[in-house]
Formats: C-alpha cells, structure tokens, sequence
C-alpha cells in the first residue's frame, strides 16, 4: 500500500512540475492566469445570441467571414481570426452548415488575413456559395477593452441579427492582437 501512495505522491508531484516546464518553454504565457477570460465561451456565447435573433435553414449553409478591425476593414489579425474559427465552429455545433472558404478556389484570400468581406461584398459571396447568410464582425481596440460587433447579413445585405459584446484587454487578448497584424 505505501508503494501505491509513494507512486501517486510522485505522479502529482510530476504533473506539477509538468506546469513549469511549459512556462519555461512557452514563458509566463503557457500558464492560465487566474481570472483570465474565456475567449471561446463569449464566443460561443455570442453566436448563440445570434442564432436566438434569426431561425436559419439548416439545410442552406452560411459563410463566415474574418472579424476585422473596425478603422481598417481590409486588415484582422490573430484575433479577429480566432474569433471567426470559434464563432463558426458554434455554428457548426448547432447544426448549421458552415462552407469552409479556404477551401474555395472562387474566393480570393489574403496571405495572414482570412477571409475578409466588407458587408458590400457579403451579398456578392453569399450568392456565390448560395450561402443564405453571411457572419461578419469588427472589432476595436480600446486602453482597457476590445469592442466586438459581429451580424449576420442575409439576401439583399439585410441585416438578420447582430450581438455586440466586450473583453478585457488582458496579456492574452493584447499578444493575439499583436501577433500577426
């Protein structure tokens, strides 16, 4: 029995050294910092204040463009991409057909940016991939919080729903907007 609790004693004690070697490979940022927001669950908080707005066909698809930043429509980063996998997945998990652009040759993308549609460019896609409703979003960034404003747009550029909602700008949410703009 004393071998028994010896062997868990050092299983934790390894587990919790585990912690420490990813914050020497990785630094401060591998560990979970307390009182850290989470990201996925406000996004998926968000598409599903969307999806309570609007009663889509499971059956057609929908398009999920990249969330931009709000001063400059034709630029995203890490963020903005990151949101955009998150919301879609939500939509996907709902049992919503999501059409993966990236896949499409008749879309160009940029390199680092995603998908990025301005709203007078949704209608064109949505027709395009007869996607029923296209989900886009901006987002800005504050001193002390990121502002994010996401719709879904639908036939003739109407707007079907929109979900407004803000984070903190913590180390985390200030090193995914840095990287990779």
């Amino acid at each position: 029995m004393r071998r028994r609790d010896a062997m868990a004693a050092m299983g934790l004690a390894c587990a919790g050294m585990l912690t420490g070697c990813a914050q020497y490979y990785y630094g401060p940022a591998a560990a979970a910092a307390p009182g850290a927001q989470d990201l996925l669950a406000l996004n998926r908080e968000a598409a599903d204040a969307l999806l309570a707005q609007v009663a889509l066909d499971p059956a057609q698809p929908v398009i999920v463009a990249t969330v931009v930043q709000l001063d400059r429509l034709d630029a995203s980063s890490r963020l903005g991409r990151l949101f955009s996998e998150q919301l879609g997945g939500r939509l996907v998990q709902r049992r919503l057909r999501v059409t993966e652009l990236r896949m499409r040759d008749s879309l160009a993308l940029r390199p680092g940016q995603g998908e990025l549609l301005l709203s007078r460019q949704a209608q064109e896609v949505a027709r395009a991939q007869a996607a029923q409703a296209v989900l886009v979003g901006t987002y800005a960034a504050a001193p002390q919080a990121v502002y994010v404003s996401l719709k879904l747009v639908g036939v003739g550029n109407a707007v079907l729903a929109a979900h407004d909602y803000a984070l903190a700008l913590d180390g985390n949410v200030r090193g995914l907007l840095a990287a990779g703009t």
